[in-house]
């Protein structure tokens, strides 16, 4: 971050120093008297020694104070936010301004606005979203903290800011004159956002832009041979909830407040986090934070045994988040490493102690059944659980065409239709012809099941009453007094009604 010049900077009273300063130089100096009292008595030095001696000192410690990060709203530094802080209390009140470094969402309502400068935390993009459909109001000014991610909720995304700019302080790219986006028609300036009301011109330092895809710009960094880019946008969210978005958190600092455009847009932004809305009057209070801060509780936390819960899920969410960005704490990871190595130990002992069991070589193994040929193969095939039951219908089709075949006395291989077709002019009963081929349509619905691999739905009931009914047909054919006439020999009709079973 570049100090700019002074230059256009409007006159203002010095500062009142810090009694914390004042009272730590005091001390200081008596130190070093003393100091330069021992000296001189001890080392007999010239008063012209004594004096640089005493001035070293005072120049160390007399004036030496522990610095504070850039942003700190504590900090009356160039670089600090303190100026931020006053002008926001001399516009809303003391009362309703709050300072924090730590975020609590279970305290916030919809009235109230939240304003965020350079966050290093990463925000909770649930809670956010939550705060701003509910009718919040959140401002994010960041350039290179953590506000990316929730930015890239909204579709808004960093880009580098124009090399070329229209208009800088002192011819300082980096420096950046923006301007409020509005547009002119008819010679009429409108669509100029509240927030902007009363700047003409805001002085940046070293900004990133944004780009976006529907929301409405606020400022914008006029460019030379390249696009202008958006330095700050707003958008409605959820019909309700505003969010804004700058990418130069250093436009706000002490010294860049200096300027009026800079100290008129941050007034504007002020007013614009906790003023009405057209839902309803809000008039909250407004929440400051900067860099790094912690985060807690959940909005709109629903009482009971529901918000327990939810306010449990939340403390690790961030526990585990504080764990992702500073690493585990040391008693945990020694614990965690403790763990691991007793379960190495173990797992190394049990291998050790585990007896195995003794395999036959495979040359040496029995032949399972489903692998041998003949009669015992094909029965293990046919008994197996995994074998389709239409396998064994088929089977019991083969068997009873054949057995047809045998009892009309006609050659291997004659059809089975042929075969009762003779069985009828032997003087078979039709009522046993009629049976059997209602057995072979059944055989024959299980023939193409298989053929065309779809299931055939065959239960195990259904297969042992086909065997039962072959059986049966089979024995009946062999009882001499089952024919109807032995000495002739009638043709049965060609088409029979298919069967009942």
């Amino acid at each position: 971050m570049v100090s700019p010049s002074h230059d256009f900077a409007p006159t203002r009273p010095a500062p009142r120093p810090d009694p914390r300063a004042l009272a730590h130089t005091r001390t200081a100096g008596r130190f070093c008297g003393w100091m330069a009292l021992g000296l001189g008595r001890s080392f007999s030095l010239s008063p012209a020694a004594l004096c640089l001696v005493v001035v070293a000192f005072a120049l160390s410690f007399g004036f030496s104070r522990p610095a504070l990060a850039a942003f700190e709203l504590g900090e009356s530094g160039w670089e600090g936010a303190s100026e931020l802080l006053t002008l926001s209390r001399e516009r809303l009140g003391a009362a309703r301004v709050q300072p924090l470094a730590r975020l609590d969402y279970s305290v916030l309502t919809p009235k109230d606005g939240v304003l965020l400068l350079h966050p290093e935390s990463e925000l909770d993009g649930d809670q956010v979203s939550a705060f701003l459909a509910a009718g919040g109001r959140i401002a994010i000014l960041d350039d290179y903290g953590s506000g990316a991610a929730v930015l890239a909720r909204y579709r808004i995304h960093r880009i580098q800011a124009p090399l070329r700019p229209a208009e800088a302080l002192r011819d300082n790219p980096n420096l950046a004159i923006a301007l409020p986006a509005v547009q002119s028609v008819a010679g009429q300036e409108q669509n100029r956002h509240p927030i902007v009301a009363r700047v003409e011109r805001l002085v940046t330092n070293h900004p990133t832009a944004f780009t976006h895809p529907n929301l409405t710009p606020v400022l914008t960094i006029p460019a030379m041979g390249e696009p202008d880019a958006a330095l700050a946008l707003t958008g409605i969210i959820a019909g309700r909830g505003r969010l804004f978005a700058m990418g130069d958190p250093s436009a706000v600092i002490n010294l860049m407040l200096r300027y009026p455009g800079n100290r008129a847009f941050a007034a504007g932004l002020v007013d614009y986090l906790v003023e009405d809305d057209s839902w309803g009057p809000r008039g909250g209070k407004l929440y400051l934070l900067s860099n790094r801060f912690t985060q807690t509780g959940r909005f709109a936390r629903a009482e009971g045994v529901a918000g327990q819960i939810g306010e449990a899920a939340d403390s690790a969410k961030e526990s585990l988040r504080a764990w992702h960005d500073e690493g585990l704490p040391p008693g945990l990871s020694l614990g965690l490493a403790a763990v691991a190595a007793l379960a190495a130990l173990g797992w190394a002992f049990l291998h050790a102690i585990r007896g195995y069991r003794r395999l036959d070589p495979r040359y040496a193994s029995e032949t399972p059944l489903l692998m041998q040929g003949g009669v015992p193969g094909r029965a293990a095939v046919l008994g197996a659980p995994t074998t389709d039951r239409a396998l064994v219908v088929v089977e019991l089709d083969s068997l009873l065409a054949e057995e047809l075949t045998t009892r009309a006395g006609m050659p291997p291989g004659t059809t089975a239709e042929t075969a009762l077709v003779e069985l009828g002019a032997r003087g078979v009963k039709p009522s046993l012809l009629l049976r059997a081929r209602g057995l072979l349509l059944r055989g024959r619905k299980a023939r193409t099941a298989l053929l065309s691999r779809q299931p055939s739905h065959f239960k195990v009931g259904q297969v042992a009453e086909l065997e039962r009914n072959v059986s049966e047909l089979l024995a009946e054919l062999d009882d001499p007094g089952q024919k109807a006439d032995s000495g002739a020999r009638r043709p049965l009709p060609r088409e029979l009604p298919p069967s009942s079973q």
